[in-house]
């Protein structure tokens, strides 16, 4: 690694920002961008280039420390549920107000802080206050996938830089770097939507390609009965079961890491490890909920093509070919109401099964 900065492919008018922002560093920092922009990695490598004398050099023990997360001045701030709670902001504010230990900064994280405007009790009014009131050497690093209006006054106390979507060319480079094969780095970025996360997880996984055919094979296997809709919800839950192994995989590796590195430094437990475990959990679910938006948007493309088929026989005027372009068109919708209410935490079973039901009954 030739500095901290390598890894963030695509990211270039951002890595151009944040080199000279090392060096002259402000208190507060706010990244956005889409889902799967390296939004973490990202924060991860400026957090390193902050912190290291030669500002990100990629060599230093100093850079070390933080990219594998063990600086004890970056804290990750963690949130229990899907909304950020007031308690969990005022805990970050409480870290944020300690002495570094070291040479470097107090560095606080807040990830997907959109989520201080959701929730029963809205917290971004806490979060607000740490920003206008920060320690001289404390640097809040926070990111968004979006950035809703009700933040436009905590954006304002930041310096916003937008990172912008991977492509699918951006994404293979990334994880042939990584070490994947040319053919597993493609398939993997095609599956990905621009999620580098997500690429990561599914350069592991050998039965990718047979769950994309068992999306595709839907409509040709539901039969009419409800009995063969249900058999096909429960072989793709079962489907989602094998494609979380990889990511489960990668995190017990992470936490062996974390192990190491502990008893390397002379502590016995992992420093916050109920965190971690935690953040684990919502790892696996955001991947679970990205998996199915990606066998559901593979399933939309065959009911697409029926009715591209289905209209270009139906101008020659076959009724039978205007039929298959309403059921295809009905289809598409049950499909596009399906992905909606992913965001409403509804289980996953009874999703899955209402789906098919719906589309065996077209």
């Amino acid at each position: 690694m030739s500095d901290v900065f390598d890894r963030l492919i695509g990211q270039d008018r951002a890595v151009s920002a944040m080199r000279q922002y090392a060096r002259h560093p402000v208190h507060a920092y706010l990244f956005s961008g889409p889902v799967g922009s390296s939004l973490h990695d990202t924060v991860v490598s400026f957090a390193a280039a902050l912190q290291c004398p030669q500002h990100g050099c990629g060599r230093c023990e100093v850079c070390r420390l933080v990219l594998s997360g063990n600086d004890t001045d970056v804290y990750f701030a963690e949130r229990a549920g899907l909304s950020w709670r007031i308690d969990e902001l005022r805990e970050a504010d409480r870290v944020s107000r300690r002495r570094p230990l070291g040479d470097g900064y107090q560095i606080v994280i807040l990830e997907d802080i959109e989520l201080t405007t959701t929730g029963a009790a809205p917290s971004s009014a806490a979060l607000l206050k740490s920003l206008e009131e920060p320690p001289v050497r404390t640097i809040f690093l926070l990111t968004a996938q979006d950035v809703p209006a009700a933040l436009d006054t905590v954006v304002s106390r930041c310096v916003h830089m937008k990172l912008k979507g991977l492509s699918e060319g951006e994404l293979e480079e990334i994880l042939r770097q990584e070490g994947a094969s040319d053919e597993t780095a493609r398939s993997a970025a095609l599956a990905a939507n621009g999620n580098v996360q997500r690429a990561r997880v599914l350069v592991r996984d050998p039965a990718l390609a047979q769950r994309i055919v068992q999306w595709q094979s839907v409509p040709k296997r539901l039969k009419g009965t409800p009995a063969s809709a249900s058999t096909i919800a429960i072989e793709i839950s079962q489907a989602l079961d094998d494609a979380i192994a990889p990511l489960m995989q990668m995190q017990d590796e992470e936490m062996e890491h974390l192990v190491a590195d502990a008893r390397e430094m002379g502590q016995r437990p992992v420093a916050n490890r109920k965190d971690i475990e935690a953040q684990f959990k919502r790892e696996q679910r955001r991947f679970r909920i990205d998996e199915l938006r990606f066998g559901l948007s593979a399933l939309t493309n065959v009911y697409r093509e029926q009715l591209v088929e289905g209209l270009d026989e139906a101008d020659i005027g076959e009724a039978r070919s205007r039929q298959r372009v309403s059921t295809s068109l009905r289809a598409i919708d049950s499909v596009a109401k399906t992905t909606q209410r992913l965001s409403l935490n509804i289980d996953e079973g009874l999703l899955l099964n209402d789906l098919m039901l719906s589309l065996m009954e077209l």
